[in-house]
């Protein structure tokens, strides 16, 4: 059976011609509309898919040490508008020094002062340090949490992580890693006062903390693996450490 579509050969027939379906203008304009739209739709969706914001009904509140001073005091109100029992900060070794030091350079440390310089009651108040300097530090703080608490005998169903901004939807997901199914973790994002959120592309800042954690978020969704330097089988020195 001869093929429908015209054929021309030349050269004793190494080339051949055939004729071929492309696409027509129509199909190309739909193309750059539905390109476009999803364009838009990413833009103005990407950044409160990051930053969600989902508390569940708990007794505790946990803050990620390193959080800014806008995100400490958001903390604090949380606490006072909320029915918390129980404070923790978490965190590992603070940026810059390298290697862990002791308990009290840590994330977790520092966000307890924060705390505590902002009204937060102190005998509420527990830091519970990490050692991890690697690159999973924030489920090397979860890890050494759900440690703490199990050293301690501590049944805990629920809990609260209050944090900042695009950073939340991957916190969330990296604590309910680290605790596992039977807790429920909910998410606090405290909203970034240097820039826009409805319109974070016009910002530098903006731009910089959705497009890293946009990134940042799909690698630890589909390409992490807890490793034994992010689970260390003790929660460092937080066993020992005083209360805050």
């Amino acid at each position: 059976m001869k093929s429908s579509a015209a054929v021309s050969k030349k050269l004793f027939g190494l080339f051949t011609r055939r004729e071929r379906w492309g696409l027509s203008w129509l199909s190309w304009l739909i193309l750059v509309l539905f390109g476009l739209s999803t364009a838009i739709l990413l833009l103005l969706n990407i950044q409160p898919f990051l930053a969600e914001t989902h508390p569940v009904s708990t007794n505790i509140l946990v803050v990620e040490g390193w959080i800014h001073d806008y995100a400490i005091r958001a903390a604090v109100e949380e606490f006072r508008a909320g029915s918390y029992e129980h404070v923790y900060t978490t965190g590992g070794p603070v940026k810059g020094n390298g290697v862990y030091i002791n308990d009290y350079q840590t994330s977790a440390s520092v966000g307890a002062e924060l705390l505590r310089t902002n009204g937060l009651p102190k005998e509420l108040l527990q830091m519970v340090p990490s050692r991890v300097m690697n690159r999973d530090r924030t489920y090397g703080a979860a890890v050494a949490l759900r440690n703490w608490f199990r050293e301690r005998n501590i049944a805990v169903r629920s809990i609260n992580v209050l944090t900042e901004d695009v950073h939340a939807r991957r916190t969330r997901f990296l604590f309910q890693e680290a605790l596992g199914k039977n807790v429920k973790v909910g998410i606090i994002a405290v909203s970034n006062p240097d820039y826009d959120a409805k319109h974070w592309w016009r910002y530098s800042q903006g731009l910089k903390d959705v497009v890293s954690e946009g990134i940042a978020y799909l690698y630890t969704k589909f390409f992490f693996y807890p490793s034994e330097a992010s689970a260390p089988a003790k929660s460092a020195q937080a066993s020992t450490g005083p209360r805050q």
